[in-house]
C-alpha cells in the first residue's frame, strides 16, 4: 500500500514537467542555431509580456518559434524576421524597440522624470533656505524699544 501511494505522489508531482515546452529543432549550422538563439532571446512573449519566446511556455511562443524556425530555413534575415513580427505583434514584442516617433517616451521618458524630480528637490531645497522676505523679522519701533529695555534690565 505505501508503494503504491508513493507512485501516485511521485507521479503527480512530475505533471508539470510532463507540460514542459521543448523544441527539437534541425539547423544546418551552429550559425544558424545561433541566429535562432538570438531571436528567440530578444523577442518578447505576447502572452506573458515578461519572457522572452525562448523562455516562455505559452502556446503562442512556442507558434512564435515555430515561425522564426521556419523563416530561418528560407533564408530570411533577422532583421526580416524581426520586421515580421513587429508588423504582426507591434513594437511590443520587442524588448529593445527602435527610437522612433512612437517610442521617443519609453526611451526617454524615465530620465525625464528623474530629471524632473531632480529638479523639483532642488526647488523644494532652495526655497526652504532662503527667507521669505514677508517672513523676515522685521520690528516695529516699538518692539524695538521694549527689546532694549528688555536687554538693558538684564545687564544691571
Amino acid at each position: 500500500m505505501m508503494r503504491l501511494l508513493a507512485a501516485a505522489v511521485l507521479a503527480l508531482s512530475c505533471t508539470g514537467i510532463a507540460h514542459a515546452a521543448i523544441d527539437a529543432y534541425t539547423f544546418r549550422d551552429d550559425a544558424e542555431r545561433a541566429r535562432y538563439s538570438q531571436l528567440t532571446r530578444e523577442l518578447r512573449c505576447p502572452k506573458c509580456q515578461n519572457q522572452d519566446i525562448a523562455d516562455s511556455n505559452a502556446p503562442i511562443a512556442a507558434d512564435l518559434r515555430k515561425e522564426i524556425y521556419r523563416m530561418l530555413g528560407e533564408g530570411q534575415s533577422n532583421q526580416q524576421i524581426i520586421d515580421f513580427m513587429v508588423d504582426r505583434y507591434g513594437e511590443f514584442v520587442r524588448y529593445k524597440p527602435e527610437l522612433n516617433a512612437h517610442t521617443w517616451l519609453l526611451w526617454f521618458g524615465p530620465a525625464g522624470l528623474l530629471l524632473g524630480g531632480v529638479l523639483l528637490i532642488g526647488v523644494i531645497v532652495v526655497r526652504r533656505r532662503s527667507p521669505r522676505a514677508e517672513e523676515a523679522d522685521v520690528l516695529s519701533d516699538e518692539e524695538r524699544q521694549r527689546l532694549a529695555h528688555l536687554l538693558d534690565k538684564n545687564h544691571e
